[in-house]
């Protein structure tokens, strides 16, 4: 039986690294397209990319210049997707899988589910709701979006303000410097769990938008105390005064409803019972 084809555009990120990694271990043929050989900031790709794509294949797309911070970043990212776009417009693929982000919701304390209102905050929000918006309005109900809430995990290569930083802090028994009273409270998702989550997504060809979550949530403050406890470090929580109001009102949960109607016996890590000796040591 011939192998089904998913082509994976941006292989250098933290989920796109994982989901290579995991997809080579399955029954797929994997495809990847890097922007060394594909920059999609240029048209002469376009023609390139239309030579490998074919009919019925799936394509995750990851490519993106992030954060997005800038009207320059924005604008870029903007061009990468329509270059993207008219490399494949003629094709009959299967599926278009994109990742997107959890910055493409309103602020709100209530609990986010996929039909929350999406009025982005932030230009990196705005610039994930656009691309969502053009790969719905061209590809319909072979869409997949993804959004993605933080993330945490070995390999994160942005040492982002989180599990990951403050593990790695602890570990070498340096402060772990939090803002405010580190009283914001978000979901933190493990990378094995996300990219479970999307494979299964696909393999069960699921289209629409998906939330990926943990569905707990727990505060920076909390984090820090914890992970310095949990690895009996000799690090000291330094706390920093806060310049603005606090991201996303200090809270930030959401339903999962969603993923677990979708993927049956899914399990998702709880990330204060994942706080162990045993974890550490993957870092």
């Amino acid at each position: 039986m011939k192998k089904k084809r998913i082509l994976i555009f941006g292989s250098k990120g933290f989920i796109s690294s994982s989901f290579i990694t995991y997809v080579k271990k399955t029954n797929y043929k994997l495809i990847i397209f890097d922007s060394k050989k594909y920059n999609l900031l240029k048209t002469d790709s376009i023609k390139k990319i239309q030579r490998v794509v074919k009919d019925q294949d799936i394509i995750f797309f990851v490519s993106a210049i992030a954060p997005s911070k800038t009207f320059f970043d924005f604008n870029r990212n903007i061009k990468m997707l329509l270059n993207f776009i008219d490399s494949i417009k003629k094709k009959k693929i299967k599926k278009l899988v994109y990742l997107s982000s959890d910055a493409v919701y309103s602020d709100t304390k209530k609990k986010i589910t996929e039909s929350s209102k999406t009025v982005p905050t932030t230009l990196h929000g705005l610039m994930h709701i656009t691309r969502e918006n053009l790969l719905f309005k061209l590809f319909g109900k072979k869409t997949l979006v993804l959004r993605p809430t933080l993330i945490y995990g070995k390999n994160d290569p942005h040492n982002g303000y989180g599990p990951n930083s403050f593990i790695r802090l602890a570990k070498k028994n340096k402060d772990i410097k939090i803002f405010g009273k580190g009283e914001e409270r978000r979901d933190h998702i493990h990378v094995e769990d996300v990219i479970k989550i999307i494979f299964n997504l696909i393999k069960k060809n699921k289209i629409g938008i998906f939330n990926i979550c943990s569905g707990k949530i727990i505060s920076f403050n909390e984090l820090a105390k914890k992970i310095i406890h949990s690895l009996g470090s000799r690090s000291k929580i330094i706390y920093l005064k806060r310049s603005g109001p606090l991201h996303h009102l200090g809270l930030r949960r959401f339903n999962i409803n969603k993923i677990k109607k979708n993927i049956h016996k899914i399990k998702i890590m709880n990330i204060r019972q994942n706080l162990n000796k045993n974890f550490f040591d993957t870092y």
